[in-house]
């Protein structure tokens, strides 16, 4: 008895050690205005600074009200003595409303090479709206921003993040290393153009948990590089899917291999489960990718893989003996309504086909009858599949 009172007395004196020895950095008490009228940027990056240069875990607090970062911004982590930061957010961040203020830089809010970095809560207005419509004109416009850029950092936390109305993507993971995104809203309408919820690119062990995405693009888009992906939970729709490409657009290009989604709900949208790539000459891959437990409602293209993928249709690439080759796909438990007849397409590549691809227990239907079918080059065998005529 007496041993274990030492013990807890030793916890409990470590915790308050530790929980005094974290530093709170508030953006208001640095000059930052919660009007969403005056430019706030200084106070943050004085904020990031200040919990940058400490020894000691630190706490950056964005208290409620609208706080307008008028330009790009960049929060770099190569001098950074502090072994950890945390921005909570209760307020709202908000990008200029002309678009010309962050359309032409790459990113608006942009982390660089951070390690051990968490932001909670609040929400990211991008105010993308305008840039759309000059977009849709067929106006000269700027390309856009993506709204959130985590850029060669690791071990990374995204948590209760809303992100609203982005010019471009929303969130982009790039080479990055450990990464982390629970309780995730993605709202753009689906109109929006090349408004991705969440694109990543040449990362490592990135886990997306428990989101909601509605936009106007894929609401994950996995580019190359990519391993050891794991998505569960995530409800897509509006929107173009969770797409594994483009991929094979350069011939040294890296592949994807260990992705598992599962657990997804897709709601009217363009695509369920994709997988897409060129018909060019590269040396990509897709190996080793699982599908579980997905439910469509009225989806157009619930499971497909395109390796013919040409989106404008103009100056197609077709060399028959190229492409990217993709190998080891698992569709289990995927089922609910297509709103096409043809609910299943695999177009693959008679240079490279598709081999060792799988349905298990797939059940697809389209206007209450089973849905279809359509298999190019393709290998692979089907089993429990009812509700839809399988080609495998």
């Amino acid at each position: 008895m007496f041993t274990k009172r030492i013990t807890t007395s030793v916890v409990l004196v470590l915790f308050f050690q530790y929980s005094s020895a974290i530093v709170t950095y508030n953006v208001v008490n640095l000059g930052a205005k919660a009007d969403g009228r005056l430019d706030s940027k200084n106070a943050f990056l004085k904020a990031w600074n200040s919990a940058c240069a400490s020894a000691n875990p630190a706490i950056i607090y964005v208290p409620t009200g609208r706080y307008l970062i008028a330009s790009a911004i960049t929060f770099g982590g190569q001098a950074c003595k502090s072994k950890a930061i945390t921005i909570n957010i209760d307020g709202t961040l908000v990008a200029p409303s002309s678009y010309n203020a962050i359309g032409n830089a790459q990113v608006w809010i942009k982390f660089y090479r951070v390690n051990h970095v968490t932001i909670s809560g609040g929400t990211l207005d991008a105010q993308g709206a305008p840039l759309w419509a000059c977009k849709a004109s067929g106006k000269s416009c700027p390309q856009g921003a993506t709204t959130l850029g985590i850029y060669h950092s690791q071990n990374i936390v995204i948590n209760r993040l809303r992100s609203l109305n982005s010019q471009m993507f929303h969130i982009m993971i790039y080479a990055c290393n450990n990464a982390r995104l629970q309780g995730v809203s993605i709202v753009a309408p689906g109109l929006s153009p090349n408004t991705d919820g969440i694109h990543l690119i040449s990362s490592t062990g990135v886990t997306i948990l428990n989101s909601k995405i509605a936009t106007g693009d894929d609401c994950i888009s996995i580019g190359p590089g990519n391993s050891n992906l794991w998505i569960e939970t995530v409800v897509c729709g509006p929107g173009h899917g969770i797409s594994i490409g483009s991929l094979g657009w350069q011939l040294q290009e890296p592949g994807v291999q260990n992705v598992t989604v599962k657990s997804t709900t897709f709601m009217g949208t363009q695509n369920g489960l994709r997988i897409k790539t060129w018909a060019r000459h590269s040396n990509g891959f897709v190996n080793n990718v699982v599908f579980q437990h997905s439910s469509m409602v009225n989806v157009q293209n619930p499971i497909i893989i395109d390796a013919n993928y040409c989106p404008n249709k103009q100056n197609c690439p077709n060399d028959l003996l190229s492409g990217v080759k993709i190998s080891n796909v698992v569709y289990e438990d995927i089922h609910g309504t297509s709103a096409k007849q043809v609910a299943v397409k695999f177009d693959c590549r008679k240079g490279k086909p598709c081999n060792g691809i799988k349905l298990k227990d797939v059940n697809l239907k389209y206007m209450g009858r089973p849905a279809a079918s359509s298999c190019s080059y393709v290998g692979g065998s089907a089993s429990g599949v009812v509700g839809f005529m399988s080609c495998l």
